[in-house]
């Protein structure tokens, strides 16, 4: 598991490290049980508080995610297929959110904002 940080993003680093992880994990390169760094462990690879990691592995638990086990560390959770897909949803719903305000913002229309979704939707731009 790569994780990359970047001290000059505008995004705060736990972020960058909760999504990271998040992707992870559901794109199965980190499967269900397998176990995280350590916390210290992450902490000295990317050069960064222990602190960061810590709230990074919070949030990542609170959002179900992972689970922690006090004295063996912590692990991918059991994927939750119903959470996963919130999630995501959460994710497009803001962009699609930030695509409107830009349409309405131009006086693009409804209707070719639609059309142009349609379009991208149909040809499979972004499938992996």
């Amino acid at each position: 598991m790569d994780i990359i940080v970047s001290s000059t993003s505008s995004t705060p680093i736990y972020e960058q490290i909760v999504s990271q992880i998040k992707k992870y994990i559901m794109n199965g390169q980190l499967k269900e049980g397998e176990a995280l760094p350590s916390m210290r462990t992450l902490a000295k690879e990317l050069r960064i508080s222990v602190i960061t990691t810590k709230r990074a592995y919070e949030e990542l638990e609170n959002a179900g995610f992972i689970v922690t086990v006090m004295g063996k560390g912590s692990f991918v959770a059991k994927k939750n297929l119903q959470l996963i897909r919130e999630e995501q949803l959460k994710e497009i719903e803001y962009l699609i959110e930030q695509a409107v305000m830009l349409a309405q913002t131009n006086g693009i229309p409804f209707e070719e904002l639609l059309e142009l979704l349609k379009i991208m939707y149909g040809e499979g731009h972004y499938e992996k």
